[in-house]
């Protein structure tokens, strides 16, 4: 192991976006293993030091590649294309569309079964954008389309809390 390897190298699986969640538990299991700083009792203080910068450094690497929508962040940030999210929030027009209806939609719902229907509504539109981001990243390579889809799954994120919160205010 590389301390300055990316985190697919680092798990030994493909620098892509779609990834096996077994594979990748498995793997963390042997990477930890092999670093945890308890191994390392003996060795003294320094030795422990670094055992744990690696253990650090392999949970932090596992929280990225197992959520799909942080290793698609970093997909793209070692590709060369930084989402800026807080500098870019374009959006295509028909996607501000669904945003502001939505929104909307939320703000109208009086049930709760109003606000599950919206909520199916979004979860089937947050897998289509999924399938649309691991095609634009395994499939096309095409980093810009990735960043953009990116960006607009965080917006759905997002929302999809705003959707729980309202869920729990009505059932209260």
């Amino acid at each position: 192991m590389k301390i300055d390897s990316d985190d697919f190298e680092l798990f030994d699986v493909p620098r892509r976006f779609e990834q096996d969640r077994a594979v990748l538990d498995a793997r963390w299991r042997v990477l930890q293993a092999q670093v945890h700083p308890d191994r390392f009792m003996t060795d003294g203080a320094a030795a422990q030091r670094v055992a744990m910068q690696w253990a650090t450094r392999v949970n932090e690497a596992y929280e990225r590649l197992k959520d799909p929508l942080k290793r698609a962040v970093y997909w793209c940030e070692l590709n060369g294309a930084p989402v800026d999210l807080h500098d870019n929030t374009a959006m295509p027009k028909d996607f501000l569309m669904h945003q502001m209806a939505w929104r909307e939609a939320l703000e109208d719902a009086r049930t709760a079964n109003d606000v599950q229907a919206l909520e199916s509504e979004v979860s089937d539109h947050r897998r289509a954008a999924l399938a649309e981001l691991r095609v634009a990243v395994d499939e096309r390579h095409d980093v810009a389309a990735a960043a953009d889809q990116v960006r607009a799954l965080m917006f759905l994120e997002r929302f999809a809390d705003d959707i729980d919160q309202r869920l729990e205010a009505l059932e209260t």
